[in-house]
């Protein structure tokens, strides 16, 4: 179990999840925010406090949910566009976690902003030709 929150605390969430791969991303947004991300289930994520005060930002296509808090600007987590039943968290919002034991892995973000209108529907993402 993690504990996590934004840097004001008004956005507290627990991670029930190991940790065995951390992400980057190099689509615009993730670029700059300079984001390192581990992709857990949406089952793993438990937001304990600050509902209310998380802001919505959708951009492009909209399959995306980046959730940031409205008081203190930091990115906590999104739900995935790739796959949108999982969450991408911020690993520094987690409370005495060390990124530097974690492997990293580099992911393509810059082509998922292509749709593709003849993607089959059971696959939720990315529909990138």
């Amino acid at each position: 179990m993690h504990a996590g929150s934004c840097h004001c605390g008004a956005i507290q969430f627990r991670l029930d999840a190991k940790i065995n791969e951390l992400t980057t991303c190099d689509c615009s947004l993730c670029a700059k925010r300079n984001a390192l991300m581990v992709k857990i289930p949406e089952s793993a994520l438990t937001l304990l406090r600050g509902e209310a005060d998380l802001t919505l930002y959708q951009w492009n296509t909209h399959r995306a949910k980046h959730y940031f808090c409205r008081i203190c600007g930091i990115y906590v987590f999104h739900r995935k566009r790739a796959a949108p039943d999982h969450f991408g968290v911020n690993v520094f919002c987690l409370d005495d976690f060390d990124a530097s034991a974690i492997p990293v892995r580099a992911t393509e973000g810059t082509t998922m902003t292509i749709e593709d209108p003849n993607a089959r529907a059971q696959w939720p993402g990315p529909r990138s030709t």
